[in-house]
């Protein structure tokens, strides 16, 4: 059978891709390689997913409902759905605000509806967001709190997402579960995130923007951690406790580590202090996200194995290799 992985060349889809392919999956890859990032970084992580047997590519955007409903026609023996594509980053919504509404929410849409195709499908994980959590302020973030009051259309967005899924669930029985995610970084990182962007500058020996004065804390998640949960919910059998099959999980580090240390290891690794341009908390953003993640260790034995003193000098090791440093 196949495995379905909608932004198969951004960072997640592309790692959780590779870890699909190395334990002898068969993967169908969507991407529409849009110019949100350097689209060359995601044509290099492609290729090598190109280079490997049993992956395909289909060069498409999931809101497309026609380029949609062919490749689920095509690929008809599919069984499981990782759908990672979607408009990412918080600041970027406030300037183009459409391509939230056009990936996030009528991508998923167009998505289960052509998954509703499938006669063999198992399981169909998405990603979601810890951005959900919005204006709470209980710390560690529960599954079971609140999410009414997100401050980002981004957060909006992927909100929309868990309640059209909750009502496809109850109405077609499909089989769905939601995973937010908590700031992933790592090796084939997106440019956009505060890894690349501090390494670049740190290296050009220019500032590095700091948010809030620097009074943040983020639970930074390791790459291969955030893969590992994936594959892990991918296994299982979602069932709400009044059986509805949809449920939501955390991902992350289950711990907040504070910007100001997360950039001094970042420092140690690349061997160079930092100059800092501080700046007031952005619109949209909030200061604190921490992850509880007891009901993902519960059903499927997630377990974060990456502190950040090890997670940051692999993904230095990375760039410098990359970009050749």
């Amino acid at each position: 059978m196949t495995v379905l992985v909608t932004g198969a060349a951004g960072f997640i889809g592309f790692h959780t891709s590779q870890a699909l392919l190395a334990r002898g999956e068969r993967v169908v890859g969507i991407d529409n390689f849009n110019d949100y990032y350097d689209v060359e970084l995601k044509e290099n992580r492609a290729a090598r997913l190109l280079a490997q047997e049993g992956f395909s590519l289909v060069r498409a955007d999931i809101s497309d409902r026609e380029a949609m409903a062919q490749t689920f026609a095509r690929h008809d023996d599919i069984d499981r759905i990782i759908h990672l594509a979607a408009q990412a980053g918080v600041r970027y919504s406030l300037i183009n605000p459409y391509a939230y509404t056009q990936s996030n929410v009528d991508g998923h849409l167009v998505l289960m509806e052509a998954a509703r195709g499938l006669k063999n499908l198992k399981h169909f994980a998405y990603a979601s967001s810890s951005s959900v959590y919005g204006a709470n302020t209980k710390l560690p973030f529960a599954i079971e709190d609140p999410v009414d009051h997100p401050v980002s259309l981004y957060a909006a967005t992927k909100r929309s997402m868990e309640l059209l899924s909750e009502s496809y669930a109850r109405m077609y029985g499909l089989p769905l579960t939601g995973l937010r995610f908590f700031t992933v970084y790592g090796p084939w990182g997106r440019p956009d995130m505060a890894a690349y962007i501090f390494t670049k500058k740190i290296i050009a020996g220019e500032p590095i923007p700091v948010f809030n004065h620097g009074d943040m804390r983020r639970d930074f998640t390791f790459i291969d951690d955030i893969v590992s949960g994936i594959l892990g919910v991918l296994e299982t059998t979602p069932k709400a406790p009044d059986g509805t099959p949809h449920r939501l999980y955390n991902l992350g580090n289950n711990r907040s580590e504070k910007l100001m240390r997360f950039i001094e290891v970042l420092e140690g690794a690349l061997q160079r202090k930092a100059e800092f341009d501080f700046q007031p908390l952005q619109a949209g953003d909030v200061a604190e996200t921490y992850a509880d993640i007891d009901a993902s260790t519960r059903d499927f034995g997630f377990q974060p194995l990456t502190p950040i003193d090890d997670g940051i000098p692999r993904f230095v090791d990375w760039y410098k290799d990359y970009h050749g440093v």
